[in-house]
């Protein structure tokens, strides 16, 4: 399949002019499953810049190849941005116009590219972020869930920080979004189901692909759903903020179940009165007399 790029220069109206002899840092998404899922603009940015910056050369080749565009790809991996930023920001001074990519989805959303951008940026060049597919806004939409959104990548994997977004999960009342790994994806949900066991969940699988999946449900549900299955691809889980279910209270025991946990983890007396009052809506006085010979 072959594509010719539209001239640059449309009517007013509903298109843009750009002079495209001009030096500009394009942010271009791209399909995050089915090749198809790229927009017009997309390909014609592609088709039309002098560079691409990719993670993987043989990822970005495959959509090049597709749509039979054939460019200049330079390899811009988390490791290697700081080097590479000074290499393409020496083809932005020549006034070559560049392309940002990913492997999949937008650049820059869990993805890397941020430090190139603040240095083109800082360095006065024009920026021009393209719309496009994202694996976390889809999954969004798919969950019927409303309300604020808090998006936090992938699910962190040091105990303390993990435990934090747990805490926030049970007392906050956004949605939160993350995505996971195949191989972490049972752990990951087993460790945030105390508490959330009828928060309300969506979680997605292979967005965009031949097996694409969506689970819904309450969260022990899904849980169990997950327990006798094939894991396979990347997930975005999709969480239901409190408030939308009666969140069951912990019980005495419970609580210092919960603060000692708090405290070998390392958190101050403090942060354990204030989490477990949100999270429990007791009151502080309360807390601290039960608490106080636990931590």
């Amino acid at each position: 399949m072959s594509y010719i790029p539209y001239c640059r220069l449309y009517d007013e109206g509903e298109n843009f002019i750009y002079p495209m002899n001009t030096a500009k840092l394009f942010i271009v998404p791209t399909p995050i499953g089915n090749l198809k899922d790229i927009t017009l603009r997309a390909l014609e940015t592609l088709a039309l810049v002098d560079v691409i910056v990719c993670e993987d050369t043989r990822h970005t080749l495959k959509l090049l190849n597709h749509y039979g565009i054939k460019k200049t790809l330079v390899a811009s991996e988390k490791f290697s941005e700081a080097k590479r930023a000074r290499q393409i920001l020496k083809l932005l001074e020549q006034g070559s116009k560049v392309a940002l990519v990913s492997d999949a989805g937008t650049p820059l959303v869990s993805d890397p590219g941020a430090y190139l951008v603040a240095q083109a940026r800082k360095a006065g060049f024009p920026i021009e972020a393209l719309p496009g597919a994202c694996a976390f806004v889809t999954a969004l939409s798919a969950s019927g869930f409303t309300g604020v959104v808090r998006f936090i990548g992938f699910f962190p994997r040091q105990s303390r920080l993990a435990e934090q977004e747990h805490m926030r999960m049970l007392a906050g009342t956004e949605i939160t979004v993350f995505y996971e790994s195949p191989l972490r994806i049972q752990k990951t949900l087993e460790r945030i189901l105390p508490g959330l066991e009828a928060r309300e969940v969506c979680v997605a699988r292979e967005i965009s692909k031949l097996h694409e999946e969506y689970r819904c449900g309450r969260l022990s549900e899904i849980v169990d759903q997950l327990s006798s299955g094939t894991f396979r691809g990347e997930y975005t889980v999709v969480i239901q903020g409190r408030g939308a279910v009666v969140e069951p209270r912990l019980d005495p025991a419970g609580v210092l179940d919960r603060a000692r946990s708090l405290r070998e983890q390392g958190f101050s007396r403090r942060d354990i009165l204030n989490m477990l009052g949100t999270e429990t809506g007791m009151k502080r006085s309360t807390l601290y007399r039960l608490l106080i010979d636990c931590v």
